[in-house]
């Protein structure tokens, strides 16, 4: 329980960092964003399982949008769609292919679900299906992020010590 509570700790403070980091903007696209938080939805999923790193992305978007100010906007929706839907394919990849796909594969994985659950939630709530012909240039982002984010993962699996 202690682990898992520096965990969320950890991913909440990962997920404040980073909106404080300038949002880059190319080709008037919306903010892309590395993705730390989930380095730490990752390894919660490696070191505890899919139950529990659902957890983690549940309470950190809860109690990191209650510390920035965002809770219950359209940036928290957003942002909690995202991670859901990253975290929800991520867990399933790693359950059922963990012998099929490397971590940095599952990485980018859910880096692309990221935006195809943000888009879903923002067709739905502007009624516009046509917001995915954005989704070409975010997957321009979400495969070198998602590379990153596995390989921060891979990395911290190889030289710290958990459990």
């Amino acid at each position: 329980m202690i682990q898992l509570s520096l965990l969320i700790a950890c991913a909440i403070v990962l997920h404040i960092i980073e909106t404080m980091l300038p949002v880059i903007q190319i080709f008037f696209l919306p903010g892309v964003k590395l993705g730390l938080a989930n380095i730490i939805t990752l390894l919660a999923l490696i070191i505890f399982g899919f139950r529990e790193s659902v957890s983690v992305v549940a309470l950190r978007s809860i109690l990191a949008s209650l510390l920035i100010g965002t809770f219950f906007s359209v940036t928290f929706f957003l942002s909690l769609a995202g991670a859901l839907g990253s975290s929800m394919v991520m867990g399933i990849i790693y359950t059922l292919g963990k012998n099929y796909f490397s971590i940095v594969v599952i990485s980018v994985l859910g880096a692309i679900f990221h935006n195809i659950s943000q888009l879903l939630l923002a067709s739905v709530l502007i009624s516009q299906i046509e917001i995915f012909v954005y989704l070409p240039y975010l997957l321009l982002f979400s495969v070198p992020t998602g590379l990153f984010v596995g390989l921060v993962v891979k990395y911290l699996l190889i030289k710290v010590e958990f459990r």
